[in-house]
């Protein structure tokens, strides 16, 4: 199991804001090598790395991420197959939650659990709802995974679905 990582950085309030995760080394058509996602994890830091993304959004506010296996152009709901993992990051003055749908997106501890992905790219969409002049809110996505092959069945029948989802 390896770890990949990827930073999206936000700039701009209530805009959205992408990144992707190149897949090309990892993922091999022609091998039925998939990327198996086990964990997926989302940090969230302000202008610097010593910097809260509370200070950098000034005042009460939403950190909005997910992270899809298909390019939607933005935030998808929660039934979308691309979907791989998401997270909310609540801030209102003395109070902070975390409001999600999959996060925290652990898929098992077996070598069979996990999500598999044959897509060349991972994307990342997230947006903040404040943001304070000259700051920037940052959310580090943590993707904890390993390359399986698979049967031709079952490379076939993940591929289809994602071409399905795609439409």
């Amino acid at each position: 199991m390896f770890t990949l990582t990827e930073r999206l950085t936000m700039n701009a309030a209530s805009t959205e804001t992408f990144a992707t995760i190149d897949l090309g080394s990892y993922v091999d058509v022609g091998d039925r090598q998939a990327l198996q996602i086990h964990s997926v994890d989302f940090i969230f830091q302000g202008t610097t790395p010593e910097t809260s993304i509370f200070a950098a959004m000034g005042g009460p506010g939403v950190v909005r991420v997910q992270l899809t296996d298909l390019n939607r152009g933005g935030l998808v709901f929660s039934d979308d197959r691309a979907l791989v993992a998401s997270g909310d990051l609540n801030y209102d003055t003395g109070f902070l939650t975390n409001s999600t749908d999959l996060y925290p997106d652990n898929y098992g501890k077996g070598s069979d659990d996990g999500r598999y992905v044959v897509n060349d790219q991972l994307y990342i969409t997230g947006r903040i709802s404040a943001l304070d002049a000259n700051q920037e809110g940052n959310v580090t996505v943590r993707v904890n995974a390993s390359i399986v092959s698979l049967t031709a069945k079952d490379f076939m029948a993940i591929a289809i679905q994602s071409t399905a989802a795609d439409n």
